[in-house]
């Protein structure tokens, strides 16, 4: 890497190794976490194999950070410092009770906020340490990065504590509109650096919002798997598919017509979870189908009718109408009204 840091192309770079770094980290618990975790009582080790999962998914923060170091071609020391540096300003491990505890995959705002400071510093510091670098280069850069980003953690939270209020204040409005407009939400909150799962807890969405909440999320991907699928090889949308969606934050951030199909796809998502009573809990919130978190959830607090009913009406709320409603949203916005190109939808880190 070289020491003079271009500002063209740094925030793509920054997105882009987050993006590679919540798929390698997340996709191992999104795809056999929910199966561990129902089988865990039967058998320790069921059990492990879901603590496993669970660390796997826990050292994201860290994964972003190597990934963005990738990005800028840094050494194995600078790597290594990056990703700690990252971990740090994440949030995701605190001091409870004399013990270090891990929670969820942390502030990915912060982490990325943390991870630029500690690329910069390390561009100030490069090739100055002579001999000493491999002794001072941890001191500096992972004290400075890491006070710098533990210090700002809370100031960042408030994004999501001021999405969390917005939110709210739907869950509040006539049920079709509340829907609506919280599947709206997720669906673009899910393609952001925002954690849906962090929004869903800090409002309490349950019910019908927690099923809106997961719709919109499903609606998200099946949009992009749809625009995926005609200009990415088959392992980009299967990788969405498995609960990868913010793999696609780099387009989003750079194409903003992305939403449109979005919005209009969590339109029609919303409708479904008013008209079908789609619903889900707190926990489950901010999945969507992801794991199988929101349909098995939903399945449960369905009421009444054959249970082969209700899976068949899961399936087609979740899976079937979402994707062929995005796949005609796709076609009238790229053929008909000629809105964007589909290469909008050609993953980032590949080019």
């Amino acid at each position: 890497m070289e020491n003079k840091i271009e500002l063209k192309g740094f925030l793509m770079k920054i997105l882009n190794g987050t993006a590679m770094g919540i798929v390698v980290g997340l996709i191992p618990n999104a795809i056999l976490g929910e199966i561990f975790k129902a089988l865990a009582p039967s058998h320790p080790i069921f059990k492990m194999i879901h603590t496993i999962l669970l660390i796997s998914q826990a050292a994201t923060p860290t994964l972003v950070g190597v990934f963005i170091a990738f990005q800028f071609k840094m050494n194995p020391i600078e790597t290594a410092l990056l990703g700690v540096s990252a971990m740090i300003g994440s949030g995701i491990i605190n001091l409870k009770e004399g013990a270090l505890v891990a929670v969820g995959i942390g502030d990915l705002i912060n982490t990325m906020i943390t991870a630029s400071i500690a690329v910069y510093v390390m561009s100030l510091i490069r090739g100055k340490l002579g001999s000493l670098t491999m002794i001072v280069a941890p001191l500096i850069v992972v004290l400075v990065a890491g006070t710098i980003g533990t210090l700002l953690l809370p100031y960042v939270k408030q994004i999501t504590t001021g999405i969390g209020a917005i939110i709210k204040n739907f869950t509040e409005l006539q049920p079709l509109l509340m829907s609506i407009l919280l599947s709206i939400s997720f669906a673009i909150i899910i393609v952001s650096p925002i954690s849906t799962v962090a929004i869903a807890y800090a409002v309490g969405l349950q019910g019908l919002a927690s099923g809106a909440a997961n719709m919109g999320i499903a609606s998200a991907a099946m949009t992009l798997i749809v625009g995926a699928m005609y200009v990415n090889k088959i392992g980009i949308p299967f990788s969405v598919f498995l609960g990868s969606m913010k793999m696609y934050m780099p387009n989003w951030l750079k194409y903003p017509v992305m939403n449109i199909p979005l919005i209009l796809n969590a339109i029609v998502a919303g409708i479904v979870t008013y008209v079908f009573n789609i619903q889900g809990t707190t926990a489950s919130a901010g999945f969507g189908f992801s794991g199988l978190v929101g349909p098995i959830n939903a399945y449960s607090l369905m009421q009444g009718g054959s249970a082969l009913l209700n899976v068949i009406l899961i399936f087609v709320s979740y899976f079937v109408i979402t994707f062929v409603s995005a796949y005609i949203i796709e076609i009238i916005c790229t053929k008909v009204l000629k809105l964007y190109s589909r290469d909008i939808f050609i993953y980032e880190a590949n080019k």
